[in-house]
Parts: structure tokens; C-alpha cells; sequence
């Protein structure tokens, strides 16, 4: 598998659905753990690099 370059900024479609409905997220911070936030809520998570990696589905076109 290719090594996926995230960027700060960018906004990202996630596998599974964040509990408000919405699967889009903005990426805020990117390292060893990335910080995400909800574009349906706005709620902002910490998550391990890993865990984005794996459940990442495409980047929204368009931003």
C-alpha cells in the first residue's frame, strides 16, 4: 500500500460515521496522532495515525 500524505487542512471521508451522522472530517493536526474534527458537529478527536490509515475512504474534492 502507498503511503497516504495528509495535510493540515484538508478534509478527509472516513469509513465508519462519527455518532452525529457525518463521516466527512477536517484533519487539524498530523504526526503520531492526527487531531480530526467533525464537519457535522464540529466535535474535534484525537486519534493514532493508524486508526486514520486504516479507516480513511477518500479526500473530499472540491476544498
Amino acid at each position: 500500500m502507498d503511503k497516504i500524505n495528509f495535510a493540515v487542512g484538508q478534509k478527509i471521508i472516513m469509513k465508519k460515521k462519527h455518532p452525529c451522522g457525518a463521516c466527512e472530517w477536517e484533519i487539524q493536526r498530523v504526526g503520531m496522532d492526527f487531531r480530526i474534527k467533525c464537519c457535522g458537529c464540529g466535535r474535534s478527536v484525537m486519534v493514532p495515525r493508524k486508526t486514520v490509515e486504516t479507516g480513511f475512504k477518500s479526500f473530499v474534492e472540491g476544498v
